[in-house]
């Protein structure tokens, strides 16, 4: 033991390793959607934009997995809704990508951009389009969202939705006139 003195704060730091077990945790709780606890430690410091070896922000993962109310409180603590994992996905094309409108819809609110694109060019509408996500191309378009959007290989919604197979969005696409 050392006859060195305490500094302040000293007796709660934690080790590397633990740090790290402790950050996992925290991943997990936004995975699992367990907004108290999420707000819990937001209230008492943690940065609402930490990010994990991936990239992926608490954000990410609570909007990719569904979690309507750690999703708002992520975004009451200011989590960026604009911060892209490494593969350069938004929350909103993750939810997009997965179905969840009130998801989509809890992010615009929040500030996250309808027309926010991935590196590759693709927007949380191409995203909608090429999954079938009817009720949120509706939505997207209806709070701006582009519809003759090109990504980077210059496809359009359109033309991913064909390519995909996702006849329901290429119809409703087709019927706007894209």
């Amino acid at each position: 033991m050392s006859d060195a003195p305490n500094t302040p704060g000293s007796e709660t730091r934690m080790t590397d390793d633990e740090a790290l077990e402790f950050a996992e945790q925290v991943f997990d709780r936004a995975r699992a959607g367990d907004a108290q606890m999420l707000g819990r430690l937001l209230e008492k410091g943690l940065t609402p934009n930490l990010r994990n070896h991936k990239g992926d922000t608490l954000l990410m993962l609570a909007s990719y997995h569904g979690h309507q109310d750690a999703v708002k409180v992520l975004l009451e603590y200011k989590a960026d809704p604009e911060i892209r994992n490494d593969n350069g996905q938004s929350p909103i094309a993750g939810a997009a990508f997965k179905g969840d409108l009130e998801v989509v819809r809890i992010l615009v609110e929040g500030g996250a951009d309808v027309e926010g694109a991935s590196a590759d060019g693709r927007t949380a509408l191409m995203m909608a389009a090429m999954f079938n996500r009817t009720a949120i191309v509706d939505y997207l378009i209806s709070k701006g969202a582009n519809p003759h959007v090109k990504d980077a290989k210059g496809v359009t919604p359109l033309m991913a939705a064909q390519t995909m197979g996702a006849t329901e969005t290429a119809d409703q696409l087709t019927r706007l006139g894209v």
